[in-house]
């Protein structure tokens, strides 16, 4: 650390390593580390400085000068303080001031630096002298410098040259040796390492025994031999009673010897007699034994027959109820349509049955009316009349009840477990259309994840697109506007497996799979019909295609797999 004093005159402590780091780059201005605080240098020059290296506000050495634009130098830090005013001007000549036209005074600043100075230890008795910029270097090794303890925990401050004596003998944190065992360990450790966990620390016998002192690590074997310890006769599992110094044992057990046999003999007669019962006992038990065995065997080979029948069981009624609950939606909407398509065929067959007597009415009066008057003319014109509103209702009737089992054919062949198996019949006449432009794409009837979940189907280009445009099948997949999309997460995350299926023995089928880009529009939630297609436009070349098993009675079949693996319920 350095010394320095800030505008109070109060010592001012600056670190050392950060003066010599910046010594060491050489540049024109002084380290941060190095300079005062606030204000300028208030080291003791050899020689009293020129009036030009004062500063002009704090009268002190300059530090960090900078010139303003009439010619006045000032400390960094004091025109700092003068700017930071409302109206700034120069006290010496009250000329207003503009940062602008501030400028750093380089020259001075090295002659400055230049200037010998005492050293910053000088009270402590050091009478170096050196240049104001050598001050770091010498501060570094000066003897007379004060530094803190080297041993980091000791708070005390002290002049580098004693640092030898301190940690010899006055550093409370010096190491030390226990005079016992020899450990080495800091000073103020040593008086609880003796009292508490000092191997070969004198400690006396809890019993006050003749052992006056003995090594703590001795005391445990000590108290098992001790003459004044309390023990209790080695026959008291037996019924002695006796409790007494390790001294008096000896002579209670000679003493005692005839008493100590005659409970041995008791509790041995005592225990034999339970062992011939245990042994009438083992034996009654022993000879049901290989029943209990057998019943055993059959309970457990029983109980494996229950479980593996239980866990058929269950993994029907697992099977049962996912089928039931998938089939139930699906039955319930076929009902309604077919209600829909009973009600339009009830319809035609009314619309049917009154056009053909209103035929044969107007076959009568064709007959009839041939000798007629003008009336039955009038009258037939009514009927035709009547005759072309009614083959309009059942055209139109028609018309709906085909588009009633066109949604009835796609709902029967919807999958609502996130898999698509999309047949293409007349492979060669819709590649032909694809490659005169008649159609570019077809598109394959929806699916779904679930009957509540992501409704989706699948794009195929037969001549190709992009990049893929006349040499490969393009496949892509696309999510669409579906029922229950405001419950679903957003965006659509789930991995998305294309192929291509091999209708040979050697099933090679063709595939690539992606994680959606949850960026990308393709996945965001629909606004339209449907987003845009992602997918593949090199899914598999044209000429692999046709010339292998893949295209059999002029059929193709598609696979779309979407993981539902980790969809969670709406």
């Amino acid at each position: 650390m350095s010394g320095g004093r800030s505008v109070d005159h109060r010592e001012v402590q600056i670190p050392l390593q950060q003066v010599a780091q910046s010594l060491a780059s050489r540049r024109p201005r002084a380290p941060a580390g190095f300079l005062p605080l606030h204000g300028g240098f208030r080291d003791h020059f050899v020689e009293t400085p020129e009036a030009k290296y004062c500063c002009e506000a704090c009268r002190l050495v300059l530090c960090q000068p900078r010139q303003t634009e009439c010619g006045h130098r000032f400390c960094q830090s004091c025109i700092s303080d003068i700017l930071s005013r409302q109206t700034p001007v120069c006290p010496a000549d009250m000329e207003p001031l503009f940062k602008d036209k501030i400028f750093r005074d380089v020259c001075c600043h090295r002659e400055i630096m230049a200037l010998k100075v005492y050293c910053r230890s000088e009270a402590n008795g050091c009478q170096e002298q050196m240049s104001l910029q050598q001050i770091p270097d010498h501060l570094n090794v000066c003897p007379f410098f004060e530094v803190p303890c080297p041993l980091g925990k000791c708070k005390e401050r002290m002049m580098r040259k004693e640092i030898p004596d301190h940690l010899s003998w006055k550093c409370k944190h010096r190491e030390s040796t226990c005079e016992f065992c020899m450990t080495k360990m800091p000073l103020t450790d040593l008086q609880k390492h003796k009292e508490t966990v000092c191997p070969a620390f004198p400690v006396s016998c809890p019993n006050h025994c003749s052992f006056s002192s003995l090594p703590r690590s001795e005391l445990s074997t000590h108290q098992h031999d001790c003459p004044k310890a309390q023990v209790s006769c080695p026959f008291h599992r037996y019924g002695c009673t006796f409790k007494g110094l390790n001294q008096d044992l000896r002579p209670h057990e000679s003493m005692f010897v005839a008493e100590h046999l005659r409970m041995m003999a008791t509790r041995n007669a005592t225990l034999e007699n339970k062992v011939e019962d245990m042994k009438a006992e083992m034996m009654e038990r022993y000879k049901i034994l290989p029943v209990l065995s057998s019943r055993l065997s059959e309970v457990e080979k029983q109980n494996d027959e229950l479980r593996e029948k239980s866990r058929q069981s269950e993994q029907k009624l697992a099977t049962i109820q996912k089928l039931m609950s998938s089939h139930s939606e699906k039955l319930l909407e076929v009902e309604l349509e077919l209600r829909s398509l009973r009600l339009l065929r009830d319809e035609v067959e009314n619309l049917r049955g009154t056009l053909e007597n209103l035929r044969t009415r107007l076959s009568v009066l064709e007959q009839g009316g041939r000798a007629g008057s003008n009336s039955a003319a009038h009258t037939l014109a009514s009927l035709e009349t009547q005759l072309n509103r009614h083959d309009d209702m059942l055209s139109v009737h028609e018309i709906r009840l085909a588009d009633m089992d066109l949604r009835f054919q796609v709902l029967e062949t919807a999958s609502y477990n996130g898999t698509l198996i999309w047949k293409i019949r007349d492979y060669k006449r819709r590649k032909a259309e694809a490659v005169s432009a008649k159609t570019l794409s077809l598109y394959s009837q929806p699916f779904y994840t679930g009957y509540f979940g992501y409704k989706m189907c699948a794009r195929v280009y037969l001549n190709g697109d992009g990049m893929g445009k006349g040499t490969h099948l393009s496949l892509f997949f696309v999510v669409m506007r579906g029922e229950y999309d405001a419950l679903l997460p957003w965006p659509f995350r789930q991995k998305v497996t294309l192929m291509l299926m091999d209708q040979g023995t050697s099933r090679k089928h063709l595939g690539d799979a992606f994680k959606p880009d949850p960026n990308s529009s393709s996945f965001k939630r629909p606004s339209a019909e449907m987003n845009i297609a992602s997918g593949c436009p090199l899914f598999v070349s044209q000429s692999v295609l046709e010339t292998g098993s893949y295209i059999k009675d002029d059929t193709i079949f598609i696979k779309v797999t979407v993981d539902t693996s980790d969809l969670p319920d709406p």
